[in-house]
């Protein structure tokens, strides 16, 4: 099972970026973060056919994929993650003074996240849009724990892109991972529990 993420953030701003408050000089960057890590980091090493791709608004799209990664330097808590990913986003254009960095290895991609999903439904993946409003996933888990390749949209800060036109005219199904309101990194975790979990 190839199991993809994919979150957009139309918030994420780094011109006043400081590590001393990431929360609030990024542009709420420290939710991104808090993703990634859920997504990809396993226990002792990378999860295995899992990926996460961000859709900033003011950066482009960037594919965290840990067939490019390496585990040992990989940066594994969310303040360490943050600034080597604040200096590759202010580096990315041009890619210089990035050999140090061990986010470089993280591809860009010019699509945008409806592109993106246009391309996927045409590789055959089951996609899925994570909302409150949707069916209970405990009831349709085992149904697409059998499914091969699965992409999940999540909603960030900001839910008014889940309700646009262009999504809306790709009827993807929406589901919920329950009634409670999680952060989005907790979605992605219990996600993972329930799908890597099964047999």
């Amino acid at each position: 099972m190839t199991i993809i993420f994919f979150i957009k953030s139309s918030t994420v701003d780094i011109s006043k970026y400081t590590i001393k408050d990431i929360p609030g000089s990024s542009g709420r960057l420290d939710v991104i973060s808090r993703c990634v890590l859920a997504a990809i980091l396993g226990k002792g090493n990378f999860e295995k056919d899992i990926q996460i791709h961000l859709f900033l608004d003011r950066y482009g799209t960037f594919i965290f994929d840990p067939e490019n990664l390496d585990f040992d330097i990989f940066p594994k808590n969310e303040i360490l993650f943050t600034d080597y990913f604040v200096a590759l986003l202010q580096n990315y254009h041009i890619r210089k003074n990035l050999h140090l960095n061990p986010l470089n290895p993280v591809r860009t991609s010019k699509l945008s996240m409806i592109e993106a999903i246009k391309y996927f439904q045409n590789l055959n993946y089951s996609i899925f849009i994570l909302k409150e409003s949707g069916s209970d996933f405990l009831n349709l888990r085992k149904a697409i724990s059998k499914m091969d390749n699965i992409l999940f949209i999540l909603g960030s800060q900001e839910d008014e892109f889940l309700e646009s036109i262009e999504i809306l005219e790709l009827k993807i199904p929406i589901i919920n991972i329950g009634n409670q309101s999680y952060l989005a990194s907790s979605v992605i975790r219990l996600l993972k529990l329930h799908l890597l979990s099964l047999p």
